[in-house]
């Protein structure tokens, strides 16, 4: 499904994907009730692990693991309180759960290692900033993020497998809004700015296809952005997207996101064992409950593992 009919018509939309397993674009503020578009990745010839368009193809078996892009960060540590949780919810875990595994969701063997640096279980999306599925789903994803229970954390990993529709500038933003600070503050507001007003977007909204290359926004576009936004120099802006820094983790970023075997976006990872898209959950009402259903089946595993080394 070319993504100007993805663009142009909200229901079929709803039922492809952009960049990873289940997703639906579109340039629509609310995600469809049920399954949705991704966009899968095809080769490309520079940089992506997988790339194209909106789904990226990978294969079902993780790699060697890989370091975690941009090493150690400031991230929620586990209380006391959150351990008792997960034990709670350990014990009260049903496996007999209308899941299956190698259709709903998969599992990445050997397991991968996790986006930040944080204790508590993790819960990642890949996504871009230009992917339309992503645009679709992110008013879930962030429902999924406030539903999380204490012992679990809300993650993000850009994407770059898409060149040949401007991916790698949003996922080189993605790391540069990270180093000031802004990155989730401005995970909606770059998807408003891409698919609503246009401003920094890479498709023409008008006709649903994707502007000529020399259209393109570039970095000084996004720096105009955070700076009109945010009040970010955009001299500032541009100095930290140009760093040895943020070029080392895209690099790392393309090389977890192979390793997680991410066949499109927006995809979901759980603590880098698990991923999932829209698409194969069943909707994306179901993806939040298959999301729950994961992180408590990997709270059981953390439990059951802690009990057997004492």
């Amino acid at each position: 499904m070319s993504y100007r009919l993805l663009l142009l018509a909200p229901l079929a939309l709803a039922l492809s994907a952009c960049g990873s397993s289940g997703n639906a674009p579109a340039p629509a503020p609310a995600p469809a009730p049920q399954a949705q578009a991704t966009t899968t990745a095809t080769p490309a010839a520079t940089t992506a692990p997988a790339a194209s368009g909106s789904t990226a193809v990978a294969s079902s078996a993780a790699t060697t693991p890989v370091a975690a892009p941009g090493g150690p960060v400031a991230t929620p540590m586990l209380t006391a309180a959150d351990k008792a949780a997960m034990l709670k919810a350990a014990k009260s875990f049903n496996p007999n759960a209308p899941w299956v595994e190698g259709k709903n969701y998969f599992t990445i063997s050997p397991a991968q290692p996790r986006v930040t640096s944080t204790d508590k279980i993790e819960v990642v999306e890949v996504f871009n900033w230009g992917c339309p599925a992503c645009n679709a789903a992110h008013p879930i994803i962030d429902k999924i993020g406030a539903g999380l229970p204490s012992y679990a954390t809300m993650a993000y990993l850009p994407a770059g497998f898409r060149p040949d529709e401007n991916w790698t500038l949003y996922q080189r933003a993605w790391y540069t809004a990270k180093a000031l600070g802004l990155a989730k503050k401005s995970y909606n507001a770059m998807f408003d700015a891409n698919w609503k007003t246009g401003e920094t977007g890479s498709y023409n909204l008008a006709t649903g296809q994707l502007n000529p290359r020399a259209k393109w926004p570039d970095i000084h576009t996004i720096a105009n952005f955070y700076h009109k936004t945010y009040g970010v120099p955009a001299k500032q802006f541009v100095a930290i997207a140009d760093s040895f820094t943020v070029n080392t983790q895209m690099k790392r970023a393309d090389k977890l996101v192979q390793s997680y075997g991410v066949p499109g976006t927006p995809t979901i990872i759980i603590d880098g064992r698990y991923r999932f898209g829209f698409q194969s959950a069943g909707g994306y009402a179901k993806g939040a409950e298959l999301a729950k259903w994961l992180v408590a089946k990997e709270a059981k595993r953390i439990t059951s593992e802690q009990a057997a080394q004492q």
